[in-house]
């Protein structure tokens, strides 16, 4: 269950940073509470934090941040000034070469945040385990169980709500209206 919580913890990072790319005159998603203040952390605990990013590869969902967010903005800008094709794609450039790194950032929060979840031996007992045969193979099979796992219950919802929806349709024919 931690797996899917992080996979959906990632995707709920993915659509921030999606969404981080809106104009401010677009439409605005609802506001999002305040984060929990974060513990205070030793620079021990947040080496050994990153250290456990790094062993999950989980760098991989952010290295490519920047580029994206500069795509979407410069997609969004074009939609309404298709006649600023060329300088758009030359300020894209200068753009993403400016803010180039600053993905990094997002490392160093999670590095925080995960060392304010957990504490350094626990941080560091995490490490050592993903150092082990059965830590890589988690490392390596977890992503493609958790894979089937959502197709298999995407698979059930859509069976199961037909079994819901005839659930409903008898009921509501014993009460004498029927529905289709």
């Amino acid at each position: 269950m931690k797996s899917l919580s992080r996979i959906l913890s990632a995707a709920g990072l993915l659509l921030g940073l999606a969404l981080a790319a809106v104009p401010a005159g677009a439409q605005q998603p609802a506001p999002q509470p305040p984060a929990a203040p974060l513990k205070p952390a030793s620079p021990a605990a947040i080496a050994a934090a990153k250290e456990l990013l790094t062993l999950k590869g989980v760098g991989g969902i952010y290295t490519a941040a920047v580029p994206n967010l500069v795509q979407r903005a410069k997609d969004q800008l074009l939609a309404s000034n298709l006649n600023y094709q060329k300088d758009l794609n030359e300020v894209a450039v200068i753009v993403a070469q400016s803010l180039a790194g600053r993905e990094k950032e997002i490392g160093e929060q999670m590095a925080k945040i995960y060392a304010s979840d957990f504490t350094e031996q626990e941080l560091k007992d995490l490490n050592a385990f993903y150092k082990t045969p059965v830590g890589q193979k988690l490392l390596a099979q977890e992503p493609k169980s958790v894979q089937a796992s959502m197709a298999y219950m995407q698979q059930w919802a859509q069976s199961f709500s037909e079994t819901v929806m005839g659930e409903f349709r008898s009921e509501m024919k014993k009460r004498g209206k029927p529905i289709s």
